[in-house]
């Protein structure tokens, strides 16, 4: 495991699906949540964002997307720069984007919310929806049931697989264990790694940081606003720094938030 000032593992010589370079972000002018954060996925990879709250994990996926101003830094998609691109844009060019909630149209169909994942290349829905029903079969046999009657991680479900239908080179995903309980929460990580196992990349904000590093490649420490570790999921997940100043304060976080 290395720290971001080591370099951490920017030795990588394969081409890079999406890359955020020194990115300083936020949501307001001169109020900065992100302070020159970076990060580097590359094909076939499943990378996990953890840190505290507050940390700015959400805020890099949303900067990522364009729904929150990047001031400085870039971000990269294969060889093109879409710093600051408008999500319909990002969309097109093969980003998807899950956000933690109001992730579906609860007063339209399972398939209706699928084809509106769609309506960028409509000709191509019998071909998408097959391939969802294929990923997601508890979805096809509920698929007139309306979105709003679905558990939260059927919702997560629905969520995940609109944003494939556009067949995504890379899949942001904010927060998918969020709220759910631990068999729900294990269902939608196996999930995750079924679709990175599809040939998607994906990056991954997860308040479950033990979990996260557990089926992830590659992981990432944030705090305020900066990477303050990287390395594989493994080293993280055993390293004795990070399990004493993130593992087991995030590990409290997430259990006072059950409790209440």
């Amino acid at each position: 495991m290395t720290e971001q000032q080591q370099g951490g593992v920017a030795t990588e010589t394969r081409k890079a699906v999406v890359e955020a370079k020194d990115v300083v972000a936020g949501y307001l002018p001169g109020v900065n949540i992100l302070n020159g954060c970076s990060l580097v996925a590359y094909p076939g990879e499943m990378i996990g964002i953890i840190g505290p709250n507050g940390a700015g994990k959400s805020t890099l996926l949303k900067a990522m997307f364009g729904l929150v101003k990047v001031h400085s830094g870039t971000v990269v998609l294969g060889d093109r720069d879409i710093t600051n691109l408008r999500t319909n844009q990002l969309v097109e060019m093969g980003v998807g984007f899950v956000p933690q909630t109001n992730n579906v149209f609860p007063s339209l169909s399972i398939e209706e919310n699928l084809r509106m994942g769609l309506f960028l290349r409509p000709k191509k829905a019998a071909e998408r929806l097959k391939a969802m029903w294929d990923l997601f079969p508890v979805l096809h046999d509920r698929r007139n049931q309306s979105a709003g009657a679905l558990s939260g991680g059927e919702r997560q479900s629905l969520a995940m697989a609109r944003a494939l239908m556009m067949e995504p080179s890379v899949l942001l995903l904010d927060e998918p264990s969020a709220g759910l309980s631990p068999v729900r929460q294990d269902e939608t990580f196996l999930r995750t790694r079924r679709i990175n196992k599809t040939g998607v990349c994906v990056v991954m904000v997860e308040q479950n940081a033990r979990r996260c590093l557990q089926i992830c490649d590659r992981g990432y420490v944030l705090d305020q606003g900066r990477d303050a570790y990287t390395g594989t999921g493994r080293e993280l997940a055993n390293d004795p720094k990070v399990i004493e100043l993130y593992l087991g304060t995030l590990a409290k976080d997430v259990d006072e938030a059950r409790e209440h």
